[in-house]
């Protein structure tokens, strides 16, 4: 079959599929590999195989940049001892865990002979990193906390790239190389931060060249070449296209799309990449399906199933031990959630990749392939289709109380009111629109606001969650502003350098209380509504 027409199937598929799952409401991703499966196993068609170079040259960066794209950087670095500590260190101890443990089950019920240490290390680098798509929707879907989500995005976002770096050089000593802890740790952390630098320098470029200029379709290109770009920059040099994307995608995010892109553009922009997401998860989720053969998996059960339990043993002790170990700071993670973010690792395509581009003369190559594929496929249809009932069943979901969705759209409907009063004030200043026709969209908009107003005032008496939720935010941005202003007062040698510092501390306290308000985790015990206002 040819290559076109296997890709227009596989587009049609995805759809019909998209549509079926929404009818029956399970997660979509969980659906594509099913339905991937389901057509390998009877071989309805000869689809393209899922290798390194569609993966990492159309597919990865794509779906990494569009995620940092969304994830907001202050929320993120709100909690980036937990994200780091899970995405870095956390995936070492991880991969070393689950390499012991499966080196004692193998030896130990005798599965399979000669699979050492090194075969064990290999298997755990290249499933160690986790793959949320499945779970992330889903969180969106059942109103999880927000923070939640951070931190599962973002570990996400930063472990991909360490399992890249990590199964390179472990194959690297696997096949011959040389090895040293003092090596490993540098050569790890050159080939991360040199690509964090990389995407910084073609995101800084893109954002520069996006404040210039304001056509939708040049910026939209703009952050297509953040996106590939700053992947095959940072490849080509031999360091983490991964990281040098995810940082692109945040710059591009956090930084261009503010500074330097207007409402009409970002909403295009916004729109453009939500499109190209789909399509890539639909092509991927489908193509993993199909990759896998499961008369082959059947054959290797039990290695399958003693991975799947060290994997996830693995995951839980590091979850937990982070959480124990963040207990007593203000990113501190309840036990629940530890449970749902050991549930939520699921695996994905840059495992089965990997352990694909492993040489064919790689003792336990086969073996190591259909542990991998094995993992993979039970991780995406067993906690994806168990992922709903969890957050349930621990009440992280589902605790919005009765009026929350109703003050979401309020409040989001006043807010873009008052967005197109601005700009009608800032037309009719500019002269861009005649005065008559500004004068009678602003009598239109501001009845609307008066309507939108009410709903909110009664909604927030029959809830003070949203008044609080108001309050905090409020309180916040007004400290922010309150330092800015002390900052340019120092700056003009208006207030001194004591003053300054001791006025700084001061605010400093009040926004980290703020924080640490708006941050607020439920702890064990404290009930459902009050959990329910969990934000980043």
């Amino acid at each position: 079959m040819h290559f076109e027409l296997a890709f227009v199937l596989i587009f049609a598929i995805a759809t019909a599929v998209a549509i079926a799952a929404r009818y029956f409401k399970i997660p979509y991703t969980v659906a594509l590999v099913v339905a991937g499966l389901l057509l390998g196993t009877f071989k309805a068609f000869e689809p393209p195989h899922l290798t390194k170079e569609l993966l990492f040259a159309i597919i990865l960066p794509g779906l990494l940049f569009e995620a940092a794209f969304h994830v907001e950087f202050r929320k993120f670095w709100k909690n980036k001892m937990a994200i780091h500590a899970l995405a870095i260190p956390g995936l070492l101890a991880s991969a070393g865990l689950t390499a012991f443990i499966l080196t004692r089950v193998v030896d130990g019920l005798d599965f399979v002979h000669g699979f050492g240490m090194l075969s064990a290390l290999v298997f755990a680098s290249v499933i160690v990193s986790t793959d949320p798509i499945a779970v992330v929707a889903l969180f969106k879907s059942l109103g999880a906390p927000k923070r939640l989500l951070i931190l599962v995005e973002g570990e996400s976002l930063l472990n991909d790239g360490s399992a890249v770096v990590l199964f390179t050089l472990i194959v690297a000593v696997a096949t011959g190389g040389q090895f040293t802890v003092g090596g490993a740790m540098f050569d790890f952390i050159k080939v991360f931060g040199m690509g964090v630098l990389m995407g910084s320098a073609v995101g800084f470029a893109v954002a520069q060249v996006i404040k210039r200029v304001d056509d939708a379709m040049v910026e939209i290109t703009l952050t297509v070449i953040a996106a590939y770009g700053s992947f095959v920059l940072a490849e080509h040099f031999h360091y983490s296209g991964v990281i040098a994307s995810v940082v692109a995608g945040m710059l591009c995010g956090n930084w261009a799309t503010h500074e330097g892109m207007s409402p009409a553009t970002r909403i295009a922009v916004e729109s453009f990449w939500e499109y190209l997401a789909f399509a890539l998860n639909s092509v991927v989720f489908l193509l993993i399906g199909l990759e896998v053969q499961l008369s082959s998996l059947l054959a290797s059960w039990k290695p399958i199933l003693a991975a799947y339990v060290a994997v996830m043993v693995a995951r839980a002790v590091v979850v937990y031990g982070v959480s124990a170990l963040l207990r007593f700071t203000k990113e501190k993670i309840p036990w629940t959630w530890s449970a749902v973010l050991t549930w939520s690792g699921l695996r994905g395509a840059i495992s089965m990749v990997l352990v694909l581009g492993l040489p064919t003369d790689f003792p336990h190559r086969e073996l190591l392939v259909n542990m991998t594929f094995g993992v993979v496929v039970l991780s995406i249809i067993f906690q994806g289709l168990t992922m709903a009932p969890l957050l349930r069943k621990l009440r992280i979901t589902g605790l919005k109380d009765a009026f929350q969705e109703k003050y979401e759209l309020a409040r989001g409907r006043l807010g873009a009111i008052h967005a197109a009063l601005a700009a009608l004030e800032s037309m009719r200043r500019a002269r861009e629109i005649p005065g008559d026709v500004v004068t009678q969209l602003e009598k239109d908009y501001q009845e609307k606001e008066v309507v939108a107003e009410k709903e909110l005032t009664a909604l927030k008496q029959q809830s003070m969650r949203f008044h609080e939720e108001e309050h905090q935010e409020a309180v916040r941005r007004v400290l922010i502003v309150e330092k800015a202003a002390l900052l340019k007062a120092y700056q003009s040698a208006t207030i001194g350098k004591e003053a300054f510092a001791r006025l700084t501390a001061d605010l400093d306290e009040r926004i980290a209380a703020a924080d640490a308000a708006e941050n607020h985790v439920p702890t064990e015990g404290e009930p459902p509504a009050a959990a329910g206002a969990v934000s980043a």
